[in-house]
């Protein structure tokens, strides 16, 4: 045991919110992010993960065969963590990504054209329906993209690059503020 308490510091902690009438860019808050892994072949274990886990506060983001992020606002507690791995163990290794991961959510009638400015990825809700889920590239940063509602998206980024993933955002949305 560390004789040094750990501070948590905000990745985006610095950054304003962006609200207009056609976007909003919000950070999510730091809660808990897993990564579960299953065996290729295993078939989409989104639904059986969310049987296990028995939890309306967390949410199963399928990125791509046999690879799923479990996300929630709230911190999960040790002893939770330890009981979500062994009810996840049958179907699936799970690492805590929480400390290394951050979500940003951008919503509005313009959400998915600025978001189209910096990926090849289809985001017209007949191609990338609510509940879609993909990991692609928005400029040079590697970004998981679920859309959590018509015209909502999460996206999820690793903790180093959320602030250049932020600045990016805001420039391709400037035009709609």
């Amino acid at each position: 045991m560390s004789l040094f308490a750990i501070e948590h510091r905000s990745a985006l902690g610095s950054k304003t919110p962006i609200l207009s009438t056609d976007v909003t860019l919000t950070a999510l808050p730091e809660g808990v992010i897993l990564q579960a892994l299953s065996a290729s072949g295993s078939g989409n274990l989104s639904g059986i993960i969310v049987t296990a886990l028995e939890c309306d506060a967390l949410a199963v983001r399928s990125m791509s065969p046999g690879r799923y992020f479990i996300v929630g606002n709230e911190l999960v507690s040790p002893a939770a963590l330890v009981d979500i791995l062994h009810m996840l163990k049958p179907h699936a290794d799970v690492v805590d990504q929480s400390h290394g991961r951050v979500r940003i959510a951008i919503s509005g009638a313009k959400a998915a054209l600025v978001l189209a400015k910096g990926t090849a990825v289809d985001l017209a809700l007949n191609a990338f329906p609510v509940g879609r889920a993909t990991t692609t590239l928005i400029g040079h940063i590697a970004v998981g993209i679920t859309r959590t509602a018509e015209l909502e998206f999460e996206l999820m980024v690793l903790r180093g690059f959320a602030e250049s993933l932020w600045d990016e955002l805001a420039d391709l949305s400037f035009e709609y503020r």
